[in-house]
């Protein structure tokens, strides 16, 4: 089923009640058989490039980001890409692939798109590790139900394209400080890991990543960056967060193989941006909009 942003924006929890994940100090490391696993997953989802990136102790497989970086607090904070509601939702149907995916599928995708490197062993020490920590944050959540604070929230489309030029002027104010005027992030000083991320280039998320649609970019800048803030006390408004997702999207980063993503069309996101499509409008008018006529296309030709 095609997302439907207008909904997702009506029916969002107006209260403050968001999910917030138990904390490393919490894990059951001597009361409960799984709390080394749990431990183990905690650290892989924390420093994955000390053990899988470039020089990582267990494999070089992956583009030296960390999960945390798009998982923040390490998948506990609300509206920050956390792990509350996995658990309880999968295995579940998902129109990229057009498959029923398990959350060890779900984990390599984050691993050949967002960490730009190659699908673990499912029965590796370190996918049953990163599956424990996921599954013990998620326990108390009901099956089937999808906490509030999840994923990453849905903001207001612009009734413009959004414009990269002014993205460029907020990146330069509110990131570069951190993510460098280059967008190739912030190592930390062995080198083993990024502090901040590389937005673009050759080490950050591939083009096949969810990152790289810009309605999922502009609504996790909203709410999480700069870095520190949350989404109590924003600092960038609407237009601001998505103009500079746009100015990051922008830039060049590297391929991924994406024939076989979005089997059925007319499923496919209204901000993807490569196509086929199933409607006329053009790449650059998925890539940065506006989103509404494209919207309204496809609500009118599903009812």
């Amino acid at each position: 089923m095609l997302r439907d942003y207008e909904s997702e924006l009506a029916n969002a929890p107006k209260d403050s009640s968001a999910w917030v994940g138990p904390g490393l100090y919490q894990i059951p490391l001597h009361s409960d058989k799984e709390g080394p696993a749990i431990q183990y997953g905690y650290e892989l989802i924390k420093h994955t490039s000390i053990y899988l990136g470039p020089k990582g102790t267990v494999q070089q497989t992956t583009n030296g980001m960390n999960c945390t970086n798009c998982h923040l607090e390490v998948g506990t904070k609300p509206w920050g890409l956390n792990y509350g509601s996995v658990y309880s939702t999968y295995p579940k149907f998902r129109a990229r692939s057009g498959t029923i995916e398990t959350i060890y599928k779900r984990v390599n995708d984050c691993f050949e798109r967002s960490l730009n490197g190659k699908a673990l062993d499912t029965n590796s020490k370190e996918m049953k590790a990163i599956y424990a920590y996921i599954k013990w944050l998620g326990k108390n959540v009901p099956k089937g139900q999808k906490v509030v604070g999840s994923g990453i929230q849905t903001i207001p489309f612009m009734q413009t394209a959004a414009n990269i030029d002014k993205g460029a002027i907020v990146y330069n104010q509110q990131c570069s400080s951190c993510h460098g005027n280059d967008g190739a992030g912030k190592m930390q000083a062995s080198g083993d890991y990024f502090l901040y991320p590389p937005l673009w280039g050759k080490q950050s998320y591939n083009d096949g990543a969810g990152m790289n649609q810009i309605t999922k970019l502009a609504g996790f800048i909203k709410n999480n960056m700069p870095n520190g803030i949350n989404y109590h006390h924003t600092t960038l408004s609407n237009e601001e967060a998505w103009n500079v997702a746009a100015y990051i999207n922008s830039h060049n980063r590297p391929y991924k193989d994406k024939s076989k993503d979005w089997p059925d069309l007319a499923t496919k996101p209204i901000d993807y941006p490569t196509g086929p499509y199933i409607d006329s409008f053009s790449e650059q008018q998925h890539h940065y909009g506006p989103f509404q006529p494209i919207q309204d296309f496809y609500k009118k030709i599903n009812k």
